[in-house]
């Protein structure tokens, strides 16, 4: 097959400029030519691992990373540690493929203005170029294409297919999300982390083997309410027994790189929250008690190798080191002995005043920072002895911000609604997430979809989500595109267990999903390349199976949905 006119070049004019700055062949980890670049004008950057002619069999797999920010996820690691994938340049050798990679278009963690060039305008000017740089290597050909991205990434996915007919022939995005889980499902958690308390170690107990299967004895009313809750949302009860991780993970880490933009995009939510009857904050009185506001005092600074030494959590904006230079942690003098994560701490004086960073991770009077797009300074120009204010007001109103967005695309908001009617107030824009969220299941490559049965981030809802986005349009013809399967005992990352984990490590109690990653790479290349039908999806009877999971304890022991008194009662 010849190059298309579209592959011969960007048909996007802000990539109308590629450049090459490296090119050498390289012998590790395997035999390869390495081509990095540019586009003039722009902050893209790419890189590309070429196999040996030998090696090569036409094609090309491209992961895209959950966030902007570095071309070298698969030479530095950065795809395993913000992924979960590692060794691609071997195992795309070992395929006949060539990998292709960028920065996404952004030299930071964060999407800029124009949300489409890192979600997908980037990635498209790049494949498109690979193939022209394939050409003159092995020949006049088109190279098939595989884009493929876990978390974020699969978000990224979708959206490159969805805009980019042309480009892609397959697709694999994996534990991929739902619109609403950007802010409201991703933070949901924290009010149940809250609640339960030590009591999370009742539910763990209670599901493991020899346990009595029920989840909810020895809760309080107000603790039942918060599991259940969670659990009609689509999360897995099985996923406390890794509550201290999740916590900081999401809670901590992914909150920081949300919160400001969340704050942004509704900022009169947060004052109604502690002030109008219908939302927590003002209807439970004991929620004030957990409040923190209280000066501090800068002491020290720390950079990520003592931060680490500490046993403390990086977020994720700190992973990849070309992201953080500055310091990644403050020693703070005047801590309450509470839990601090997702706490706002407001530099008040020095040259940093009025910048607004949140409390990822605690060890005694040391907190890591983590930041957003609005404050991505960090800690690089704090000093020592600057005073800050701790507060988190906004924290513990964002825990139950789900309740205020109800969607009829969402089933799992009908716990919401008694008769047709809203229980809580509700907000009056971002009911379906933010725009780069957004979904539409029109595409016209073939597309296999990974999803985890205990995914703590992207519960497995978020997948049959977008199927039916899938079906509404390619009706009876679905088969002829997509396939999804479920795992079951599979979370949002992949296990890892280091020295000095508590036991029973992790490993014990959940799997790799990566081995189904590779092979349905390899499934999907079979299918598009040679028309062999990949293992038919299991959606059906899965999804039949974890609501039926989700509901029957919770409907034993909680108020029926449609009592007339809870509207009521909450209005």
């Amino acid at each position: 097959m010849g190059l298309s006119v579209a592959d011969r070049g960007s048909d996007d004019p802000l990539f109308d400029r590629p450049f090459v700055d490296i090119d050498e062949w390289r012998d590790e980890p395997v035999r390869h030519r390495f081509v990095h670049g540019s586009f003039e004008g722009t902050d893209a950057r790419f890189a590309v691992y070429f196999p040996p002619p030998e090696r090569y069999q036409g094609r090309f797999f491209q992961p895209l990373m959950p966030v902007s920010g570095t071309e070298y996820g698969a030479a530095t690691g950065a795809l395993t540690q913000v992924a979960g994938l590692g060794g691609y340049i071997g195992f795309c050798s070992d395929s006949g493929a060539y990998l292709v990679e960028s920065n996404l278009g952004s030299l930071t963690p964060f999407p800029g203005d124009d949300t489409s060039i890192v979600m997908h305008r980037t990635s498209a000017a790049v494949a498109r170029y690979s193939r022209q740089l394939a050409a003159e290597m092995y020949g006049d050909h088109r190279a098939y294409g595989y884009v493929y991205g876990g978390s974020g990434g699969a978000f990224k996915t979708m959206s490159c297919v969805e805009n980019h007919y042309d480009v892609w022939d397959g697709a694999l995005p994996f534990v991929h999300a739902h619109p609403k889980a950007m802010p409201t499902t991703l933070i949901a958690p924290s009010h149940l982390i809250r609640v339960l308390g030590d009591k999370v170690a009742n539910v763990v107990d209670a599901l493991e083997p020899g346990g009595s299967g029920d989840m909810f004895q020895g809760l309080s009313a107000e603790q039942r309410a918060a599991l259940a809750e969670l659990t009609r949302l689509g999360y897995d009860p099985r996923i406390w027994f890794d509550v201290d991780r999740v916590a900081a993970q999401y809670q901590g880490g992914v909150w920081s790189m949300l919160a400001d933009g969340i704050v942004r995009d509704d900022p009169q939510y947060f004052t109604d929250f502690w002030t109008l009857p219908g939302y927590l904050g003002a209807d439970d009185a004991s929620l004030a008690g957990a409040r923190v506001s209280i000066g501090v005092t800068v002491s020290r600074l720390l950079g990520r190798k003592e931060a680490t030494s500490l046993g403390l959590r990086l977020p994720l904006s700190m992973l990849v080191e070309e992201w953080a230079d500055a310091p990644v942690a403050a020693c703070v003098q005047g801590l309450p002995d509470v839990d601090l994560r997702g706490t706002t701490l407001e530099i008040t004086s020095g040259s940093a005043a009025g910048r607004k960073l949140n409390v990822v991770d605690r060890a005694g009077d040391v907190v890591v920072i983590g930041y957003g797009a609005g404050n991505a300074a960090g800690l690089e120009d704090v000093a020592e002895g600057d005073s800050a204010h701790l507060d988190n007001s906004i924290y513990l109103a964002a825990g139950t911000h789900h309740r205020h967005v109800v969607h009829p695309d969402f089933p799992q908001w009908d716990q919401f609604h008694v008769n047709g009617r809203p229980i809580y107030p509700q907000r009056p824009a971002h009911h379906v997430g933010p725009m780069p969220a957004r979904q539409t299941g029109r595409f016209a490559c073939k597309m296999l979809v990974v999803s985890c049965l205990m995914d703590e981030a992207a519960v497995p809802i978020a997948a049959d989500y977008y199927r039916r986005l899938i079906a509404d349009h390619l009706g009876d013809r679905i088969h002829d595109q997509y396939r999804i399967w479920f795992i079951d005992n599979a979370m949002h990352t992949t296990p890892v267990v280091q020295r000095g984990d508590p036991r029973p490590v992790r490993t014990t109690r959940v799997v790799s999903y990566l081995g189904v990653v590779h092979q349905g790479l390899r499934d999907l290349v079979a299918w598009v390349e040679h028309g062999v039908d990949p293992p038919d999806s299991n959606c059906s009877t899965t999804m039949t199976r974890m609501i039926k999971s989700a509901n029957c304890a919770i409907d034993r022991e909680m108020v029926p949905r449609n009592n007339p008194s809870a509207v009521a009662k909450n209005r």
